[in-house]
């Protein structure tokens, strides 16, 4: 296999990504076209299938016009965890109150459910034990049962719900399988048994998708990295410019595609940092952090581990025989986008840099908070923010609270609208990420006896920003990774279907293999004391929350 290659699909929240990937998990090429998203109200988010189709084949053929077909081994995909809905026949069918067929998908950060996950959660059933206790609203059922209460015409219609990283794979070879990972995560599959749980649907108002050995949601799952049916269609096959027949792996979500890349990745030590070696490759010590729009936070155990507010432990979900842990934080990149861009100084700096070989303005913000440091004889630039504190969750807290009616929260705001006033702005909700994570770190080891971990990986755009990653390693006192190949979400992608094509003994040691090297970001063990002293702010912010809802509540 000397000259084989793998394409990884990647389709996130705004865009499609392909690449091409060799045996090392290097990528030689890749693509992206964005797609469209529709907002037709507040916290409704949809898609359309035929435009994520359209634009998975525009980047395919890109990333491998100049490559032989036979020597493309295989093509897997990863994908947001969206709920895809189609009518007989396999057409788009709509989740839309504009009842436009083609807005078919309902995104995974829609949050028109919460009176639907409310309800599965008051149900307590024991299933809801794989998902911190209860349900999220931007998993699938609570969409589901959305559908069922407020398009009556489509619920009746439904041919196959799908989850958007089946859809593809689906749409790629004609056969309809679904992934371990998507259905144990987001479906409340009963990977202990490896079966629906008609009970369950039937307790939480979804009976319906009992019927024929529920066809709708699917009778054959499979695990991530296995092959899909006979391969790509004749009709994929040509519209990805592809030999029929290519190998399609079975897909994983975004996020634990990027996770499956990391989890591989060993970080390159000098000399004195040797002894680090066996905890850094210790794979259930690893947590692997997926930023862009959303985080999520990945790790695998050998032994379950039940944690209110974190997803999991979910049997095989990425790599057979571990448990899988999910946490994470919705709002993200966009909230620092949010934050940024609502500032009055944006415009201006924009401005500033349209004319200056257009500089990214998180570096230039990330160049000043250094400037001002220096300016300040500050040791670290986290000083800096010592009377400005920040709870995130803007867009409601996924781990550990689990609340989605949670708000942000700022203390410490001044009347300053000049550039460093943006700055230490960005820097104080950077930091509250980090303190967020840090804030599931500490759930899942001493509340939940969790195994301690002893590092963390990064991938995503966030992975790009080093005060982002250099706020983490100092916040929750651990070191971090950040993989030479930057774009680990593809890469994992591409060891699907790798692993599919046997190029590799299972999907652990594709992992391995492909996961490559990344560069080790020490914690700075000198501001420990400043961020244990934040942090403990950071609690009270949430402690003061709850006690404005109590004050505002009494009768």
């Amino acid at each position: 296999m000397t000259n084989s290659y793998f394409v990884g699909v990647d389709v996130g929240t705004g865009s499609v990504r392909a690449a091409l990937v060799d045996r090392k998990g290097k990528v030689l090429r890749q693509c992206v076209k964005s797609i469209q998203t529709w907002n037709p109200e507040n916290d409704y988010y949809e898609q359309s299938s035929q435009d994520i189709w359209s634009s998975v084949c525009h980047c395919v053929k890109d990333v491998i016009k100049d490559t032989k077909k036979e020597n493309i081994k295989a093509i897997a995909y990863d994908a947001t965890c969206s709920l895809v809905i189609f009518g007989r026949n396999g057409e788009p069918l709509t989740v839309s109150k504009t009842t436009k067929n083609e807005q078919n998908i309902i995104l995974w950060m829609d949050h028109r459910a919460h009176a639907e996950a409310a309800r599965i959660n008051e149900t307590k059933h024991e299933l809801l034990k794989y998902v911190g206790g209860q349900v999220s609203l931007e998993m699938e059922m609570p969409k589901l049962l959305w559908l069922k209460n407020n398009l009556g015409n489509t619920w009746k219609q439904i041919w196959r719900a799908f989850d958007l990283t089946d859809f593809l794979t689906w749409r790629s070879t004609g056969t309809d399988t679904r992934s371990l990972c998507s259905t144990v995560c987001k479906w409340n599959y009963d990977a202990s048994k490896m079966h629906w749980s008609a009970e369950y649907l039937t307790q939480i108002g979804l009976a319906d998708l009992c019927h024929n050995n529920f066809e709708i949601i699917g009778q054959r799952v499979c695990e991530p990295g296995s092959a899909v049916g006979d391969g790509l269609s004749e009709h994929a096959a040509k519209e990805l410019s592809l030999l029929p027949g290519t190998i399609v792996g079975t897909s994983l979500i975004d996020a634990h595609a990027g996770a499956l890349g990391m989890f591989g990745c060993r970080a390159r030590l000098d000399a004195d940092d040797k002894k680090l070696e066996s905890s850094l490759d210790n794979l259930e010590g690893k947590m692997a952090l997926i930023c862009g729009t959303s985080t999520c936070h990945m790790s695998l155990t050998h032994e379950p581990c039940m944690a209110h507010g974190v997803w999991g432990p979910y049997f095989g979900a990425i790599l057979p025989g571990y448990f899988l842990n999910e946490g994470g934080q919705s709002a993200a990149g966009i909230l620092l986008d949010f934050i940024v861009k609502s500032h009055p100084q944006y415009t201006n700096i924009k401005t500033k840099l349209f004319k200056d070989d257009f500089r990214h303005i998180y570096t230039y913000l990330n160049n000043l908070l250094e400037k001002m440091a220096s300016e300040r004889s500050f040791d670290d630039i986290c000083y800096l923010t010592k009377d400005l504190h920040v709870w995130p969750d803007f867009h409601g807290n996924r781990s550990p609270v689990a609340d989605p009616n949670l708000r942000g929260m700022i203390s410490g705001l001044t009347m300053n609208s000049d550039e460093e006033s943006l700055a230490l702005l960005y820097f104080a909700f950077v930091q509250a990420l980090a303190y967020g994570t840090r804030h599931i770190i500490d759930n899942l080891v001493e509340k939940y006896k969790r195994v301690p971990y002893t590092s963390m990986l990064f991938c995503g755009g966030l992975a790009k920003n080093n005060i982002y990653v250099q706020a983490h390693a100092d916040i929750c006192h651990l070191p971090a990774v950040i993989p030479d190949e930057q774009e680990m979400v593809l890469v994992g992608a591409a060891m699907l279907g790798a692993c599919a094509a046997r190029a590799f003994e299972n999907l652990e040691a594709t992992s391995k293999h492909m996961g490559g090297t990344g560069v080790l970001i020490k914690s700075k063990t000198s501001t420990h004391a400043y961020h244990n002293r934040k942090y403990h702010v950071f609690l009270q912010m949430l402690a003061h929350q709850r006690e404005y809802e109590d004050i505002m509540n009494e009768k």
